[in-house]
């Protein structure tokens, strides 16, 4: 597979009254033509500030890139003018926001919104635009596409704005999508819709995704490798299926343990204790340490690097795994650190 993006510890900060916040600390992950990597984290985690400066469309000020390098087709992106980054922007690499409704202009029928690219970047006549924009939103299943093109966005229901989104996305066929948060606020049947029309797309235009999301339910059947992002951090990278059976990781065990299951019946559903640090005062040592419940001393004062996790018992999948945690290995066995010989047997959940 060709390597599309590649980022290498890039780090955003925003300047605010208190401080300097980073809100992106060294994050590093890789996208390759026709794979979908999910970057997954809770909400401050610097997920979406990660997508908006590799797309360089962060509001600055506040928000600065403090360092780092986002190679896209061999190019560094952080090196480029304005006007370089504008014409990459669309045509090779484009983005699927989250607030479908604050993205499109509300006073401009979408038929026209979407055929407004194809005159721009193509030079297209107003006519074989509108009828480029027509076909395009018949491909991502709109009903009616000719007549609702001369519709608003607040007349579309918010799973067909999403849809609309998609199509002003692969519009110019870019070589790669950042989808943030597309399901957000769209009920359980749109959003299986949404990404089976995403995943459909990726295959038939042989591009690049990353998804980024709050929802190991909504990655599970999409992806081929998640990244575990916590406090502007990765924490974990691994393909899919390894992620969900061994997490090498207390944070991303902790979000496998919050899924309700439906063979469990009872009880209360487990939660992880605490919140997030702010960006203005991360701790000490590892940024989870505060909320691990199997933190030791180590945990409290060195911080852990993004070591790789290799080990025979790991499939042939699990190739390019890593784990920012001092104790990966005890973790990926379901082994406590105070034990690593498994003496004591292993551990459960971390809320057991």
């Amino acid at each position: 597979m060709a390597r599309l993006l590649d980022v290498r510890d890039l780090r955003v900060a925003f300047r605010t009254r208190d401080g300097v916040a980073e809100a992106v600390g060294g994050v590093s992950y890789a996208v390759d033509a026709g794979r979908t990597l999910a970057v997954l984290g809770e909400s401050g985690s610097g997920k979406s500030v990660t997508a908006q400066a590799i797309m360089g469309i962060l509001d600055s000020p506040p928000a600065f890139v403090t360092g780092g390098k986002v190679f896209f087709q061999g190019r560094d992106l952080l090196t480029l003018s304005g006007e370089e980054r504008r014409r990459i922007r669309g045509a090779k690499m484009s983005m699927i926001f989250q607030d479908a409704l604050s993205a499109l202009n509300p006073v401009i029928p979408v038929g026209a919104q979407l055929a407004e690219m194809y005159q721009v970047h193509r030079g297209m006549s107003r006519k074989a635009a509108r009828a480029r924009a027509v076909e395009l939103m018949d491909r991502v299943r709109i009903p009616a596409a000719a007549a609702r093109a001369g519709d608003y966005p607040h007349q579309f229901s918010g799973g067909m704005r999403q849809r609309i989104m998609i199509a002003m996305a692969i519009a110019l066929e870019p070589e790669l999508i950042i989808a943030d948060e597309p399901t957000t606020a769209l009920d359980v049947t749109v959003q299986a819709q949404v990404m089976d029309l995403l995943a459909e797309l990726r295959r038939e235009y042989a591009m690049g995704l990353i998804l980024i999301t709050h929802d190991l339910g909504v990655v599970a059947d999409v992806a081929d490798t998640i990244a575990v992002m916590y406090a502007g951090r990765i924490v974990e990278t691994a393909p899919v299926r390894e992620l969900y059976r061994r997490p090498a990781h207390p944070y991303t065990r902790g979000l496998l343990d919050s899924i309700p299951r439906v063979d469990q019946r009872g009880g209360e559903l487990y939660a992880i204790k605490g919140l997030p640090p702010s960006p203005l005062a991360l701790p000490t040592g590892c940024p989870f340490n505060p909320r691990c419940p199997r933190a030791r001393d180590v945990c409290r004062t060195d911080r852990p690097p993004l070591y790789e996790v290799t080990d025979a018992g790991v499939t042939a999948g699990a190739q390019g795994r890593a784990s920012a945690c001092h104790f990966w290995k005890e973790e990926l066995h379901g082994l406590d650190p105070l034990d690593p010989l498994g003496t004591a047997g292993t551990v459960g959940p971390l809320g057991g």
